[in-house]
């Protein structure tokens, strides 16, 4: 329906589209995934639509179908610096949810990580997704994070939470599950 709605008058359709349910404003993100605009356009529309994000399921979902970021990765990283610094709960799951889709690679690693300790997440929903990013770096790039990890610089629940994601990955070796095991262990008895 998202994409019908997107390839008609879209402008048209998207604003006709209430605030009132939940299935509204998930058509409402998925079509601004779809519709045929610049980026600039696109990102005023994104401007638009963070704010109606209540819940990870909109917000992950919308995330993952902003597929346009793949060739405006420098134009999108510029817009997504205040979402950082804001102290809304999905504002910032937004942002960590973007880094973890669209970020985690060579080229911006390290600009990637510093926008996720960048974030003061306050709500469980943002720090899990700031956590669900670091691991995801990690697991990408396990020798540039592991000294982030071992500093222990992040917010303690992140922390954790990063070890934890890690530990449940399917693609880690068992010496490498111990480590981080022990790691995790360590957090959790100097912050009880």
């Amino acid at each position: 329906m998202a994409k019908r709605m997107a390839h008609a008058d879209w402008r048209e359709n998207l604003h006709q589209l209430s605030d009132d349910t939940f299935e509204e404003i998930m058509l409402q993100g998925m079509m601004i995934g779809y519709v045929d605009c610049i980026a600039g356009e696109r990102l005023e529309m994104i401007r638009w639509f963070v704010p109606k994000i209540d819940n990870w399921s909109v917000c992950d979902s919308f995330c993952s179908g902003l597929k346009f970021i793949k060739s405006e990765q420098a134009c999108v990283f510029l817009f997504l610096q205040p979402y950082l610094v804001l102290e809304k709960e999905f504002e910032q799951r937004f942002a960590s949810v973007i880094l973890l889709d669209y970020y985690i690679d060579e080229n911006w690693l390290s600009r990637t990580v510093e926008a996720l300790e960048q974030i003061r997440a306050e709500g469980y929903y943002a720090k899990m997704a700031v956590a669900w990013a670091m691991a995801e770096c990690y697991l990408h790039f396990p020798d540039e994070i592991m000294p982030i990890l071992r500093q222990n610089t992040l917010d303690p629940q992140v922390q954790q939470k990063t070890l934890q994601k890690i530990i449940e990955s399917r693609t880690i070796t068992s010496e490498t599950r111990a480590q981080i095991r022990d790691m995790l262990t360590r957090l959790k008895s100097t912050s009880a």
